[in-house]
C-alpha cells in the first residue's frame, strides 16, 4: 500500500524553512537577553544540522562566556572543518587554544589566519602573545610590531612590546615605547613605568 503523501518525510524546502524559523527564534531570544533559551535552540539546530556555522559559533561563544574553554574549542574545531578558508575560523580556534595553553595549536591557527588575511591585526597580536609564552621573544617582537603598525592607537600591542624589550634587556627601546604611549595612553605608560621600573620624562 502506498504511503499518504501527507505522512511522507519532510521535503528539503520544509527542512530549510524549519531551520530558518529556528535560527530566527534563537536570534530573537538573544536579542531579548534570554541566553539560556537561545542556547537550547542552538543546541537543537546543531543536532539537526551539524553544518550550521551560526549555531556552532554561538555555542562556542556561550561556552567562553560560561568559562568552559575546552567546550568552546571543540565547537570552534567543528567550525574550522566547515570553513578552512575563513580567517576568523582559524583565529577563533587559535584564540581559545592559546587560552588553554595549547601554544603550538594556537601558533598554527594564528599563522593560518594570517595566510588568509595578512592584515588581521588581532591575529598578529595573538601570535605575539603565543611566541612570548614560548620564549621566542625576537619573533614575538616582530609580530607585535606588525600589530602596532596595523593598530597604532591600540595600547595593547605597545604594552606587550615594551615588556618584551625589557625581557630582551633593551631598556632604551622599552623607554621609547613608553614615551610613545604617553602621547595617547598615559595611564598605560604609567603602568609600564611602575611594572618595569623605567622612568621616562613626561612630554612637554
Amino acid at each position: 500500500m502506498l504511503k499518504d503523501s501527507k505522512n511522507s518525510a519532510p521535503t528539503a524546502s520544509g527542512n530549510r524553512m524549519d531551520r530558518f524559523v529556528m535560527v530566527w527564534r534563537a536570534k530573537a531570544l538573544l536579542f531579548l537577553g534570554m541566553r539560556a533559551a537561545a542556547k537550547d535552540v542552538f543546541l537543537e539546530i546543531a543536532k539537526r544540522w551539524p553544518d550550521d556555522v551560526l549555531a556552532l559559533n554561538s555555542l562556542a561563544y556561550d561556552a567562553i562566556q560560561s568559562r568552559h574553554p575546552a567546550i568552546a574549542l571543540d565547537y570552534y574545531a567543528r567550525v574550522l572543518k566547515l570553513q578552512p578558508q575563513v580567517s576568523n575560523a582559524h583565529f577563533n580556534h587559535a584564540f581559545v587554544a592559546e587560552e588553554l595553553g595549547h601554544t603550538e595549536v594556537a601558533e598554527q591557527g594564528f599563522r593560518a589566519a594570517l595566510q588568509i588575511e595578512e592584515k588581521m591585526d588581532r591575529a598578529w597580536y595573538g601570535l605575539g602573545l603565543v611566541l612570548v609564552r614560548q620564549g621566542r621573544l625576537d619573533e614575538a617582537l616582530d609580530a607585535l610590531k606588525r600589530n602596532t603598525k596595523l593598530q597604532p592607537m591600540s595600547p595593547f600591542g605597545w604594552y606587550q612590546m615594551a615588556r618584551v624589550h625589557v625581557d630582551l634587556h633593551q631598556p632604551e627601546e622599552a623607554r621609547a615605547v613608553i614615551r610613545h604611549l604617553k602621547g595617547f595612553e598615559p595611564k598605560v605608560a604609567a603602568q609600564l613605568e611602575r611594572e618595569t621600573g623605567l622612568k621616562v620624562p613626561s612630554l612637554v
